[in-house]
């Protein structure tokens, strides 16, 4: 077996494990296959640390619930930063263990702490991937929740942290009503 088929096995493990169910599946595991798959057909070329990030985005995610935080912006701050780095050393282990070099494990490392976005090319394509996932699977269950002014300010937040290219795609690819496909022409 190939290390990187080693690596994502092992994540896909660790997801398995997951509590949270979404469609029948282990809502990580699920989300870690949409990942790889908006990865590969966005980036076909990628390399094995952008593909292993992708796959370990949210590595054993429900373990630190957001609830076990404050409440407010501090906290969901505080909790997707401690997320970052959970996922990164989750994953770098996971490399480690299939025989990743340390460069390549802090290559992943760098774009699950999403060091260097809009700088890393690699880091961005992880941003953009992970947009357009959660435009394709999880954009409409959240709007129907929330408020107009809401779902607007988190459709510009995405669009913000996309890349020109990634944006444009988007453009493309998504029938969004007008006020929310403006987001992505800035």
């Amino acid at each position: 077996m190939m290390k990187l088929d080693i690596a994502l096995t092992a994540i896909d493990t660790a997801n398995a494990a997951d509590p949270n169910q979404e469609d029948g599946k282990p809502a990580a595991l699920l989300y870690g296959q949409r990942m790889s798959e908006e990865l590969e057909r966005l980036y076909p070329e990628a390399t094995d640390p952008l593909k292993i990030a992708a796959r370990g985005q949210h590595i054993e995610r429900w373990i630190t619930p957001r609830q076990s935080y404050p409440e407010g912006k501090a906290g969901y701050h505080a909790w997707r930063r401690d997320q970052a780095r959970h996922h990164a050393d989750r994953v770098g282990e996971i490399m480690a263990g299939a025989g990743y070099s340390p460069e390549e494990i802090e290559a992943a490392a760098k774009m699950l702490r999403k060091e260097g976005l809009k700088r890393d090319a690699d880091v961005q394509a992880l941003e953009n991937v992970i947009c357009f996932v959660f435009l394709k699977w999880y954009f409409a269950p959240f709007a129907a929740k929330h408020e107009d002014s809401k779902v607007l300010d988190i459709v510009q937040k995405t669009a913000r942290k996309m890349s020109e290219e990634g944006r444009a795609r988007v453009l493309a690819e998504f029938d969004l009503p007008k006020q929310l496909a403006e987001a992505f022409r800035d």
